[in-house]
């Protein structure tokens, strides 16, 4: 069984490009990643931050797959 890696804000802040301001403001708002909250260290799982961010991805007209689609 694969070890599952937990990331800090900071890290996640250079992961997406997301402010640390930003995380939090989601984190109270009850948006954003899921994340993990133990006394004042918040983490995040790696494969919850790269599924939420793949989950909100668009495609484009150039996007192969979606060439060749029926109007």
């Amino acid at each position: 069984m694969a070890e599952k890696k937990w990331i800090s804000e900071k890290e996640v802040e250079a992961m997406t490009g997301r402010k640390l301001q930003t995380l939090r403001n989601d984190r109270f708002h009850g948006r954003g990643f899921p994340y993990v909250k133990n006394g004042k260290s918040v983490r995040y799982l790696v494969d919850d931050v790269v599924a939420f961010m793949e989950a909100r991805r668009v495609s484009t007209s150039d996007d192969p797959q979606k060439q060749n689609v029926p109007l």
